[in-house]
């Protein structure tokens, strides 16, 4: 069993750069990916969402991308050599032609428009890539372990309540047995005189039908229930399922017997599902 809440994050160096990925996951009824990347790294965001939906099923998943380039390696500063030789050359012919005095110097040429252009450095896509899915692949490696602790403490205490529910079921059937509201079958065709009899002798209790059914049923859910929030895969919408299933027969047991030990039980069984149910809401 997984939970639906953790976080992963991890990193990958390159050349001049560093790539980080970060995933973070909460509730939500079905998979919800969003992908922030850098412009440059778009291309990938496919490649991402693959491998996200290959690993995780359910919830809403913020995934971002950051790329950090290293200090002085993000921008560089270019000449346009072609433009100072033209430069130079136009001067020089300027001088000639009028015979003009001075040197042509650095200072100058600072003074040209657009001899010097800072550039962004161009961005290796290719090599960017494979470092995004590398720690793509770490973060999310990491953010399993981290549903998975979570998850650990969720069944832990789905379990309790299940074991609960277990002991509840079989206080109900103990509790109709002392007052005769389960009429044991014989198959002679008397159950049911011999459970107004006994009913007659409590006369307290108000009777409409046999709960054994309704017994067997809930005690059949409890051990699947049981069974399914030990297991690795996500469970969170069966268990959701199987708690719909659950939920009519601590009904019908209370409106078919009018005893206050069995309400009181029922309604226990009912706040035992019900924080099941919340617990489920939580779970992959």
């Amino acid at each position: 069993m997984k939970s639906m809440t953790g976080y992963g994050e991890a990193s990958q160096n390159i050349k001049g750069a560093k790539v980080t990925v970060q995933i973070r996951s909460v509730n939500h009824r079905h998979l919800d990916l969003q992908v922030r990347a850098p412009r440059e790294l778009l291309s990938v965001e496919e490649e991402i969402r693959k491998l996200v939906r290959e690993k995780i099923s359910r919830g809403r998943i913020e995934l971002f991308v950051n790329r950090y380039a290293a200090k002085g390696q993000s921008r560089k500063l270019e000449m346009d050599e072609a433009l100072v030789g033209q430069y130079i050359a136009g001067v020089s012919q300027l001088k000639k032609k009028f015979k003009l005095a001075g040197d042509i110097g650095v200072s100058l040429l600072s003074t040209v428009p657009d001899l010097f252009q800072l550039r962004e450095v161009e961005v290796n896509v290719a090599e960017e890539r494979l470092a995004v899915l590398k720690a793509l692949g770490s973060a999310l490696k990491k953010l399993e372990q981290s549903r998975e602790r979570e998850g650990a403490h969720l069944r832990a205490d789905m379990e309790s309540q299940i074991d609960h529910l277990r002991k509840i079921a079989g206080q109900i059937e103990e509790r109709a047995a002392e007052n005769g509201i389960r009429p044991q079958k014989s198959g002679d065709g008397q159950s049911e005189q011999r459970a107004d009899h006994v009913l007659g002798e409590n006369s307290n209790v108000t009777f409409k039908g046999d709960i054994n059914e309704e017994i067997v049923r809930l005690k059949t859910h409890v051990v699947a229930l049981t069974r399914v929030v030990r297991e690795r895969e996500p469970v969170g919408k069966r268990i959701d399922f199987m708690l719909q299933e659950v939920n009519p027969e601590p009904n019908t047991i209370s409106s078919k017997v009018a005893h206050m030990p069995v309400t009181q039980l029922v309604l226990q069984g009912k706040e035992r599902v019900e924080k099941i149910r919340e617990q489920t809401q939580n779970v992959e």
